[in-house]
């Protein structure tokens, strides 16, 4: 493999000189040189100074998709050759949005390392919206995410099962009802996730089932993580549509409520997402550990 691909690649994906000589391990003036040769190579500039910042030129862009392929194409003949030998060997970059990556994914990240211990993974943590743009982008090869955009290049698994609860503080005043009506949700104030969040727009789609709109209720704040909310929620008399799972340590520890709303209950799946027509040995690998952990047939 070409080393001055290598660091054009990571300097296009990072924009940043500085970042990527910091994760290639060498220095910024070595960086430089790299691309540079590389401009040479093919009489034509890779990148553009715009004041602070670097852009890629359409001839970068270009080279980019070109060397995004190639690299795709290593990590596959490293892995498959490395079925010829004891250990498998190889690097699978996964994407996961937030909710998943925090509570669901870790025990079998863990459980494949234990039987794959030369794989390497690199997980990537971003909201819905992120990680499908990170799989269309073949910055990552699978993605576990929240919500189902139904957009037309990937395929869509559903995973696991889970339930958005209404929640909020123990000592919050309407802690001591068992249930509140759908009409009474217009009048509690809310923390909501930022735009782009799978469990945002899940919550919006049942809310149009009722005749409402995310416009329709008191949004105190909009904050980018499931933790930083539940820590809101410990402080405040706000309420958040949230996932069981992301709650189940606070429930237990009687920290947060659930808030029975009649008539309505929110259900979704989790999804593997994979480029749709695009399969290799280590996704494959991959998806059959994390089915057989928590007993699926996908």
């Amino acid at each position: 493999m070409d080393f001055r691909l290598k660091v054009f690649y990571t300097v296009a994906l990072r924009l940043n000189f500085t970042k990527a000589a910091q994760e290639l391990y060498i220095s910024q003036p070595a960086v430089s040189k790299h691309i540079q040769e590389l401009e040479e190579t093919y009489k034509t500039k890779l990148f553009e100074r715009n004041g602070s910042k670097i852009v890629l030129t359409p001839a970068g862009e270009i080279l980019l998709k070109h060397t995004k392929n190639i690299f795709e194409i290593y990590r596959e003949i490293d892995f498959d050759m490395s079925s010829f030998i004891k250990e498998r060997q190889g690097l699978l970059r996964l994407g996961a949005s937030t909710t998943i990556s925090q509570y669901i994914i870790s025990p079998v990240l863990a459980r494949f390392h234990q039987k794959q211990k030369e794989i390497k993974v690199n997980l990537l943590n971003g909201n819905t919206e992120q990680i499908e743009n990170a799989l269309i982008n073949k910055e990552i090869e699978i993605g576990i995410v929240e919500g189902q955009s139904k957009n037309q290049s990937i395929k869509y698994i559903p995973f696991l099962k889970d339930e958005l609860v209404l929640v909020c503080n123990t000592k919050n005043p309407l802690a001591q009802q068992n249930e509140i009506s759908v009409e009474d949700l217009k009048s509690i104030k809310f923390i909501t996730r930022e735009r782009g969040s799978g469990t945002l727009e899940v919550i919006e789609f049942a809310l149009k089932q009722i005749n409402l709109k995310i416009t329709d209720l008191q949004i105190e704040m909009q904050l980018g993580s499931t933790e930083s909310i539940k820590s809101y929620l410990l402080n405040s008399d706000c309420f958040a549509f949230m996932s069981v799972h992301a709650v189940s340590k606070e429930l237990k520890n009687n920290e947060l409520m659930v808030l029975d709303i009649a008539n309505l209950a929110i259900d979704r799946y989790f999804y593997i997402i994979t480029l749709l027509g695009k399969s290799d040995s280590l996704s494959e690998l991959f998806i059959q550990n994390m089915s057989s952990y928590y007993n699926l047939e996908l």
